[in-house]
């Protein structure tokens, strides 16, 4: 069995974050109290704490971009990454680094897009073709 990760992280507003990961990124909602909030996060546990932010730079390069560091992801099947891709591009939602495939016919090809959540928090959601092929050189 594969473990599950955990990620405690800050967020401005707590009802704000309820409505993006739960009416965008269709996360199911777990425990709260009046400070923190967990979400299922694509089969893993994040924990959304009232406060500051961490910091964030725009120096990791990918590509030809330059994207937030530190983020968060997740890495999906490439029919369930579509769908998100799909889903966010309906709401309008606003792209650090627009929904595109890396890679394209080397080991490691993969679909990724980045956007923030409402608290400038930066998100990147991997998509692969086979999940076994993450790791590949």
């Amino acid at each position: 069995m594969k473990a599950l990760f955990h990620l405690a992280y800050h967020v401005r507003d707590l009802d704000e974050a309820r409505q993006f990961y739960t009416g965008v990124l269709g996360c199911a909602e777990g425990r709260s109290t009046a400070t923190w909030v967990d979400f299922d996060f694509f089969g893993h546990q994040i924990s959304l704490h009232l406060g500051q932010p961490f910091t964030t730079t725009n120096t990791g390069q990918v590509d030809d971009h330059m994207v937030p560091m530190p983020h968060l992801g997740v890495i999906l099947s490439i029919p369930e990454w579509q769908a998100l891709a799909d889903r966010l591009l309906a709401q309008q939602i606003k792209f650090v680094l627009e929904p595109a495939i890396r890679f394209a016919g080397q080991p490691g090809e993969q679909a990724t897009m980045f956007f923030l959540d409402p608290s400038g928090n930066p998100i990147e959601i991997k998509g692969f073709n086979h999940l076994d092929s993450v790791y590949d050189k």
